[in-house]
């Protein structure tokens, strides 16, 4: 396998070199804190809004505030905004977003301390999707034209001590980049180092990057590979790390942790946004929780032996394994009710993990999101009807050292086992065994590498026996539970490590931790059971009420198990994450809406009053409607 490496290590929590960068006096990189930092949802020209929304920001902890600047009028006024906030004694850098226009990025850097540049329509031109062949010779060409509408602005910002972000979204790549190397990671990271590079020919190093996008496996892959391709080439930048039109809600947080947490699980990170379709100030709690769990991580005890991953960290292959049971090989990663810490498993406990009994039938039947399989340990089950009907897990070998007695069992067998029993000796006695599923703990204050060592053990070993991931939790705060549990089994996920996950607590409800799972699993894109919602956060840009406007949606299409739908505020990234959506609402300005299927648009500029009804006629058109059950 080429070269890999993407962080400092694959077993010790340790923060990836980056040198320090400074905003304003807020430091960045290796040796200080991960910032956290939001974006303004009202618009740039209303000074007295963005004044307010950025002081309730600061009173929640931000540490950066981002507001965008579509042209030259907004530019200007940041400098209204900045004398308002020093007015009300609040002292905080601030970030102009741009898209499209260097002049509008020249004007904002008279004005901020951090201009954020989007590589793919600074110095190219909108994205129509259209493909282009160009020789070498060509492709040379447009580089200089890049070089020559970029650097006017290192220049500016090099006198004004200005941070440059070169954020890279995965809906907003050019033509040319993706005619070259395709809307994938790769394009992505040869988007910022086009502009990477021209920073460091022209020693221009108070540099940030980003990769984001409302995929996570994209995001992380892009995110690792952007690292190795620095450490190649001998230019380390800090990063900062989000999943961009990640949502609301419990979605939005636990997608957010997915992509995020995976990468700062590797010490990769230096500022986070979490971003979620509400008012920014409650994005903050949700990073700092985020950023709260890997601070002073450490490795105890230790992990040897793996120095490098037995798979390839820049793209999606799920681990091979064998079917046993309808676990392993291509199905879905499974969920498993853990019951067995209850004395006494009633009704409501099935109930709250999708399992409900019909008394006529005399019969069970599930919704979309229930467990799988059942653990119920030795627990009374005696108050509950044709038990026998349901899918339990009645044999569990604690101690790895019986696994021998059991090769002539023709019955599946779980085995309970954790990183530091995986010895030669015992790989070698698992090997052979054909009908044992493994669930695999974690006592480790790293669980995330620990569990991780573990896969590579049975990967390098060639064991190729179905893993259940099993993860406790003590929390007894629901969000700061979803964030660990998505950070923790998000990240295996997203490097296809696992079969089955079984989430214990004593602390939250069965049903939050049941929904809360599949939520897990759909975000790392390996599991659909409900209807994806690809919902910017809104900025200045927006001219609708995105969060009203994301609820309807939801009413009228929750239903739709499976469609990726997605709600834009603008024409910026829309018909970019439209690609990877099935149906998108973009705003268009002045109460105007346009509808995608994919990134064809099917309906121009109609009315908000009455987009929601035609979205819905353009997937009835398209066969991808149900009806509502009752």
């Amino acid at each position: 396998m080429s070269n890999t490496k993407y962080c400092e290590s694959l077993i010790r929590p340790e923060r990836l070199k980056t040198p320090s960068v400074v905003v304003g006096g807020v430091m960045f990189g290796k040796g200080f804190p991960i910032r956290v930092q939001t974006m303004a949802t009202t618009s740039t020209n209303d000074t007295e809004a963005t004044v307010s929304q950025c002081i309730r920001s600061v009173k929640a902890g931000a540490e950066l505030y981002r507001i965008t600047a579509p042209s030259i009028k907004e530019a200007k006024n940041l400098a209204e905004i900045k004398l308002g906030l020093s007015k009300k004694g609040i002292i905080i850098p601030l970030v102009a977003d741009i898209h499209f226009n260097p002049e509008v990025a020249l004007e904002a850097a008279l004005h901020v301390e951090k201009v954020r540049i989007n590589p793919g329509n600074y110095a190219d031109p909108r994205a129509k999707f259209d493909t282009f062949e160009y020789t070498d010779q060509e492709y040379a060409a447009e580089l200089i034209k890049v070089e020559e509408r970029f650097i006017p602005l290192l220049n500016l910002c090099r006198q004004r001590n200005v941070a440059i972000r070169i954020g890279v979204n995965h809906g907003s790549l050019s033509d040319r980049i993706m005619s070259r190397y395709g809307d994938t990671p790769a394009g992505m990271v040869e988007s910022a180092m086009e502009f990477v590079r021209i920073c460091h020919g022209q020693n221009f190093s108070n540099v940030v990057i980003s990769m984001k996008s409302s995929n996570t496996r994209v995001m992380v892959q892009s995110t690792r590979l952007l690292v190795n391709r620095m450490m190649e080439e001998g230019m380390i930048y800090p990063l900062h790390l989000g999943v961009t039109e990640a949502g609301e809600g419990e979605d939005g947080r636990i997608k957010s942790a997915v992509g995020i947490g995976t990468l700062l699980s590797d010490g990769i990170g230096d500022t986070i946004r979490v971003s979620l379709t509400e008012d920014p100030e409650f994005e903050i709690p949700v990073a700092k929780k985020l950023v709260r769990y890997f601070e002073n991580r450490k490795t105890e005890p230790e992990i040897n032996g793996i120095n490098e991953l037995p798979y390839d960290p820049f793209s999606y292959n799920r681990r091979k394994s064998k079917t046993i049971e309808k676990i392993g090989g291509n199905n879905p990663p499974v969920v498993v009710a853990n019951l067995s810490h209850k004395n006494v498993i009633s009704y409501n406990d099935l109930l709250e993990w999708g399992w409900s009994f019909n008394t006529t039938k005399q019969e069970w039947s599930r919704v979309e999101q229930a467990a799988d399989y059942l653990y119920l340990g030795d627990a009374d089950i005696s108050v509950v009807e044709c038990l026998i009907q349901l899918p339990i897990i009645s044999t569990i070998i604690i101690s790895p050292e019986n696994i021998e007695k059991t090769k002539d069992s023709t019955n599946p067998i779980f085995c309970r086992f954790d990183q530091s029993n995986l010895t030669n000796e015992v790989l070698a006695k698992i090997k052979g065994l054909e009908n044992l599923i493994f669930i695999l703990e974690t006592s480790n204050t790293n669980g995330y590498v620990d569990q991780r060592a573990a896969f590579a053990k049975l990967i390098n070993a060639g064991v190729e026996n179905p893993v259940i991931i099993l993860r406790n939790y003590d929390d007894s705060d629901v969000e700061t539970f979803q964030l660990k549990s998505a950070s923790d089994i998000g990240a295996l996920m997203i490097d296809g490590l696992g079969d089955g996950v079984m989430i214990t607590s004593k602390t939250i409800s069965q049903k939050i931790i049941c929904s809360t799972t599949f939520s897990i699993l759909q975000a790392a894109r390996t599991r659909t059971t409900k209807t994806e919602f690809i919902s910017c956060p809104g900025c200045g840009r927006t001219l609708f009420n995105l969060q009203e406007t994301v609820a309807k949606i939801k009413v009228a299409t929750g239903h739709l198990k499976g469609l990726k739908i997605g709600v834009m505020g603008c024409i910026v990234n829309g018909p970019g994450e439209m690609a990877d959506a099935d149906y998108g609402y973009v705003g268009m300005g002045n109460g105007k809406v346009s509808l995608y299927k994919g990134k064809e648009v099917q309906k121009k500029n109609i009315p908000e009053e009455t987009a929601v009804e035609e979205l819905i006629e353009i997937i009835k058109g398209n066969g991808d409607w149900l009806e509502k059950e009752l």
